[in-house]
């Protein structure tokens, strides 16, 4: 099993930028499909970021096109969420997620990731 452990997150203004990053441990990533999920107090877990084991597709909800950027460096089995143009409505616990796939494919429901870090905190000011 993969250990993932979220960092980079904290308090900015609105229409300030953060890196969020998401270190694996265990065994190397190069095969797992990435994920990048977030909570929000009272709501559930929803879909922000998705990557296929080769980076070579992503996928975002609707609300952060445009604004945020997924990636991976398999070298330092890390992946990243590039956040800018943040908003008040991005605050959330955002959490990193994994799934070992055979191809080039990814789902998008939290649902399809077996392994999860612990979280790291995201909060925009107004």
């Amino acid at each position: 099993q993969v250990q993932l452990v979220e960092s980079g997150g904290g308090l900015v203004q609105s229409g300030g930028s953060l890196r969020l990053s998401c270190a694996a441990s265990g065994r190397t990533f190069s095969s797992d499909a990435l994920g990048w999920f977030r909570q929000a107090p009272g709501k559930e877990r929803e879909f922000v970021a998705t990557i296929v084991r080769s980076g070579g597709s992503a996928y975002y909800t609707d609300s952060v096109k445009g604004r945020f950027t997924i990636s991976r460096d398999n070298a330092k089995n890390t992946v990243y969420l590039q956040m800018n143009s943040l908003k008040p409505e991005d605050t959330a616990v955002y959490y990193c997620a994994a799934r070992q796939t055979y191809g080039d494919y990814v789902m998008n429901s939290p649902t399809w990731f077996p392994s999860w870090g612990q979280g790291t905190q995201v909060t925009v000011s107004s």
